[in-house]
């Protein structure tokens, strides 16, 4: 494989799941047939999964022999040296408290959320990138000194200073409880002292989040079509769950990976 944006979505889609990461964690130790691999992940998925791999162009399947690809074998090889060479730091780092609420206010986005300004104590400062890789959807941004952390519709942004913005809230208990668990997990990872390898940057394009949508303009999600779904879903104004269709049988694989691009947008 040559390594473009595309390909490199492909092998991301593959290893974001803790099962082929399995697969191939197991033939990295030498070629296994089908049967020793169903045996291992069971064979119900067994085809699903190894689908995923083989287009990534992990794996090679040759009558019932899988094997490691040599992309495969590269790309674990650089995995192991990232791992090693960017784990950060946290041990020198306080932990935080929520000192103070100071504004309760409507959401400029949408009048039926909520805005809320706080401060944290102490400023996490330049600690803040270190802690990028905790959470699932997060953005550093060196030009503002801030973290920006989505959570389904709610957007939070940690500024080096100490203070928080969090948007689009239902209400102050909502507020109070996420604020709570931003809190928490800053605070665990302090407590461990290393974060996980910052992860890899990903672009997501409209085009891709449409592509996998089912594209009957349903209706079902409240938007006129899958295309305005797509939009609103870039934007942060809804989340996948709102795709019904998503959850039938036919559609698994696609919400699979619209579920692992919507960790980079």
């Amino acid at each position: 494989m040559s390594g473009g944006t595309s390909e490199t979505k492909l092998v991301n889609f593959a290893m974001a799941n803790k099962v082929r990461r399995k697969i191939i964690n197991f033939l990295a130790k030498g070629d296994r047939n089908v049967e020793e691999i169903g045996e291992v992940i069971g064979k119900k998925t067994f085809d699903f999964h190894l689908k995923f791999l083989k287009d990534a162009g992990l794996i090679e399947l040759e009558k019932e022999t899988v094997r490691i690809s040599e992309y495969g074998k590269n790309f674990l090889e650089n995995k192991k040296k990232i791992g090693i060479e960017e784990v950060k730091d946290l041990s020198q780092a306080k932990p935080v408290e929520i000192a103070e609420v100071r504004q309760f206010l409507p959401c400029i986005a949408d009048a039926s959320k909520f805005r809320v300004i706080a401060d944290m104590a102490p400023p996490l400062d330049g600690a803040l990138k270190i802690l990028e890789p905790i959470f699932p959807r997060a953005n550093y941004s060196d030009i503002k000194s801030s973290l920006i952390v989505k959570k389904g519709e709610i957007i939070t942004t940690i500024y080096g200073n100490g203070k928080v913005v969090m948007r689009m809230v239902k209400n102050g208990d909502e507020a109070k409880e996420e604020l709570e668990n931003l809190k928490n997990a800053i605070n665990e990872a302090i407590k461990k002292g290393i974060t996980p390898p910052p992860k890899e940057k990903i672009k997501v394009e409209l085009m891709d989040i449409y592509k996998y949508l089912p594209q009957t303009n349903c209706g079902k999600c409240g938007e006129q079509g899958c295309y305005s779904f797509a939009i609103r879903l870039m934007a942060g104004q809804v989340n996948l769950e709102k795709c019904t269709l998503l959850k039938e049988s036919q559609y698994a694989t696609n919400q699979e990976r619209l579920q692992f691009l919507a960790t980079y947008i």
